[in-house]
């Protein structure tokens, strides 16, 4: 049987972003603000950890990882944004498009395994510290670190590799602020079961997999933490810990509801902030809450503001 649609089909050359579509000069003001922000603070974690030798550790050394991969997708994602909020013509060409998406599921889909990897090194540290120096080595983080890039530019590959043989046809407006995944398949004429199960497998092994392992290591720390009998010692534990476990549930909670819930018509403009959450806002949460909770991270702040100084001086 023919595809009566077949016949609509076209290779489409570019896509329009429909972003926001009100307050605009508010938003800019507003994402520019949170854009200058989070560079500042993710690359000032970043120079810390290089430059002070109490923080060459595991979990300062994933830190910075963290803060990297965040500095490079809200630099794939919030220029192109900022851009267009003040632009009237929002068109974005497919390669272009699908260029950003690459950057952007890259880093995505890198980040929800570092994260499970500082969960982890959580669990050595609190539940088997007599094993921690020897089972998280220099050799193993650095192992952990390169296999999180590589499945997580593995992943987004496949996925434009799949993206890129799909057909488009009718509107070419993406309802979004920048070019996902969803949005896109909506758009193509093509089946869209082959391309949602790849969607949710890929979901599977790059977020639900790491969300588990990290919701199993919190399991085990707080058994452990409240095994502690003085309420000073379960509270110091706890400390060392509780900025990641804020940073793991925002991040891994907008991203569950945002891909392996089924977009219908009320959800999708829940949808499109739950993306602003861990596009925008979960970059610039994290610094300030491993600097502010976080007493090593104040110390070598301190120490690079004293040397500052004594320079000056």
């Amino acid at each position: 049987m023919t595809n009566p649609e077949k016949g609509n089909q076209t290779s489409v050359a570019e896509f329009n972003i429909l972003g926001f579509g009100t307050l605009q000069i508010l938003i800019f003001l507003l994402f520019l603000l949170i854009y200058i922000t989070t560079m500042a603070g993710n690359i000032l974690i970043i120079v810390l950890v290089v430059t002070d030798q109490h923080l060459h550790t595991p979990m300062y050394f994933f830190l910075g990882n963290l803060s990297c991969l965040e500095t490079c997708y809200t630099s794939t994602i919030l220029p192109s944004v900022l851009a267009s909020l003040l632009a009237e013509n929002r068109t974005i060409s497919f390669s272009g498009c699908l260029t950003q998406y690459f950057c952007f599921g890259s880093m995505i889909a890198t980040e929800c395994l570092p994260l499970s990897v500082m969960s982890y090194d959580r669990y050595l540290a609190i539940c088997n510290p007599m094993h921690y120096a020897t089972r998280m080595n220099g050799r193993l983080y650095f192992q952990l670190a390169g296999g999180s890039w590589t499945g997580g530019f593995l992943c987004s590959g496949i996925i434009i590799l799949s993206i890129s043989q799909l057909t488009f046809c009718g509107s070419k407006d993406i309802d979004h602020f920048f070019c996902d995944l969803i949005p896109l398949v909506n758009l193509s004429c093509n089946d869209p079961q082959l391309m949602e199960m790849l969607a949710l497998t890929l979901c599977l092994i790059f977020l639900v997999v790491p969300f588990l392992l990290t919701l199993m290591s919190y399991i085990c720390i707080i058994v452990t933490i409240l095994r502690i009998p003085s309420t000073t010692g379960r509270q110091k534990t706890f400390s060392t810990c509780s900025s990641h476990l804020i940073v793991v549930s925002i991040f891994y909670g907008t991203l569950l509801i945002a891909y392996m819930f089924p977009t219908t018509n009320t959800l999708r403009n829940f949808k499109k902030v739950l993306s602003v959450i861990y596009t925008v806002l979960t970059p610039l949460v994290n610094p300030l809450i491993y600097s502010l909770r976080n007493k090593e991270i104040k110390e070598a702040l301190r120490k690079v503001s004293r040397k500052i100084m004594f320079g000056q001086c």
